[in-house]
């Protein structure tokens, strides 16, 4: 009973027809990272350049953009730039500048809102 089932049901997932593909509408943007915090100069080009941070505020660059838009992927991690700190001495925050991303979001009409279309 469970065999067949099964059988069926793995069956019915390789006959079913998939359905349109959906469109979507692309965006590049350039954008900077905001500054951390206060570090050793060698220390804050390493915070600042790190995977993780870009990946995040790359998100965010396409998030700002309006409902729906979503990352598609980031061509250029940019240069770090940094800055000296007014209150520490010796200790300096950085940034990546020129950051530039790829956002994307479904085009409207293309994934079956509008009755009686597609």
């Amino acid at each position: 009973m469970k065999k067949s089932f099964i059988s069926g049901f793995i069956l019915s997932l390789f006959l079913s027809g998939s359905a349109g593909a959906t469109e979507y509408i692309y965006r590049d943007l350039m954008a900077n990272t905001l500054p951390g915090h206060c570090e050793v100069e060698s220390k804050a080009k390493q915070t600042a350049s790190k995977e993780y941070t870009v990946d995040r505020y790359s998100k965010r660059f396409c998030q700002t953009q309006g409902y729906g838009w979503h990352l598609a992927e980031t061509k250029s991690a940019g240069n770090s730039t940094c800055t000296p700190c007014p209150d520490s001495s010796g200790k300096q925050q950085c940034h990546q500048q020129d950051v530039i991303v790829t956002c994307k979001r479904i085009k409207p009409g293309t994934v079956g809102m509008l009755p009686g279309k597609g």
